[in-house]
């Protein structure tokens, strides 16, 4: 239901900017192929950051690293990928690349899980602590500024177009259906729902509830790898802050999704739509030539709106279980 709500709200949305549109402009917002890619471009890293995010959120955590960990992996992947494409040539320096980056953004993820699963620091400040960590790390492989990529496949990749759907596009969402797959149709994901529903009733029904939680922020800060690998590819270069405006974002996505903070309860699709609604909030107002500053009002009120119907709908569903 609350997935459904987003996407509702999501419709809403493209309708309410392509009324505004021909009434201002006399043109069209949905039908014009250059917004509906745009907006898809613009969605790709947050989107992926939520993705992640929604795991871990459902069991009742949350990463506040993501963004800074994404920027690392950019940076990461800018300087394996200009190192490796003199030996290793233009492909194979890009998969080197890529993998790498990956592999060093899940670093930061595994010391998220050893703190929150095994010395139980809370989510939100073992993850804080991080963001510091990634943050600080970035920069200095950065040396303070964007690190160019010399490599014009990965470029081209960033850039580039299949079947006339931007490549970055394409490969975001054969991810995101995957991660899709992965949290509704298999154990993993029924052990997610169920630690964030009830951590005691997880423990008793068997779950290795510290061994998972360790994997979430494993795959979390995974996700914000690939996101930032991609976000190299987009603009050939690797930036320190290239996920720091999105990591609220990310978060946003997954609440306006239909995700509980409180755990328990969300959907990859859910967090779908809510990227979109960001996205289209942000591109729609540029669009119809609104100041950029009310995207932040616009995402705030979506996201406190959110908030109080998940907290309504708890306080409904648990009166009903208490009568």
């Amino acid at each position: 239901v609350a997935s459904l709500r987003a996407w509702l709200f999501l419709i809403f949305l493209v309708l309410m900017f392509e009324v505004w549109a021909r009434v201002d402009f006399g043109g069209t917002f949905l039908l014009n192929p250059y917004n509906v890619q745009s907006i898809a471009i613009f969605a790709v890293a947050p989107l992926l950051l939520a993705t992640g995010q929604t795991f871990v959120i459902i069991s009742g955590g949350i990463d506040l690293s993501m963004g800074f960990v994404m920027g690392l992996a950019a940076v990461v992947s800018a300087h394996v990928i200009n190192w490796a494409t003199p030996t290793m040539g233009l492909g194979m320096a890009i998969v080197f690349g890529a993998l790498v980056a990956i592999a060093v953004a899940t670093i930061p993820g595994f010391i998220n899980g050893f703190l929150v699963a095994r010395l139980r620091v809370p989510p939100f400040i073992g993850t804080l602590g991080m963001f510091g960590v990634a943050r600080g790390t970035a920069f200095l492989l950065a040396g303070g500024t964007t690190v160019p990529v010399q490599n014009s496949v990965f470029a081209s990749i960033g850039n580039g177009r299949i079947w006339g759907i931007p490549t970055i596009v394409l490969i975001t969402a054969v991810f995101v259906l995957t991660m899709h797959y992965i949290l509704s149709q298999t154990k993993f994901g029924q052990h997610n729902y169920a630690i964030g529903a009830s951590e005691i009733a997880a423990r008793r029904a068997g779950i290795n509830i510290k061994r998972h939680v360790g994997r979430l922020y494993i795959l979390s800060a995974g996700c914000a790898g690939l996101s930032g690998v991609l976000y190299s590819a987009r603009f050939a270069a690797g930036a320190a802050q290239a996920g720091e405006p999105m990591l609220l974002d990310s978060v946003a996505a997954v609440v306006i999704g239909g995700a509980s903070l409180f755990g328990g309860s969300g959907t990859i699709l859910g967090t779908v739509a809510g990227a979109f609604v960001i996205a289209v909030i942000q591109y729609g107002l540029v669009f119809v030539n609104v100041q950029p500053f009310w995207q932040f009002i616009s995402v705030g009120v979506v996201i406190i709106i959110s908030v109080l119907i998940d907290q309504a709908q708890r306080t409904f569903s648990g009166g009903r279980q208490s009568e």
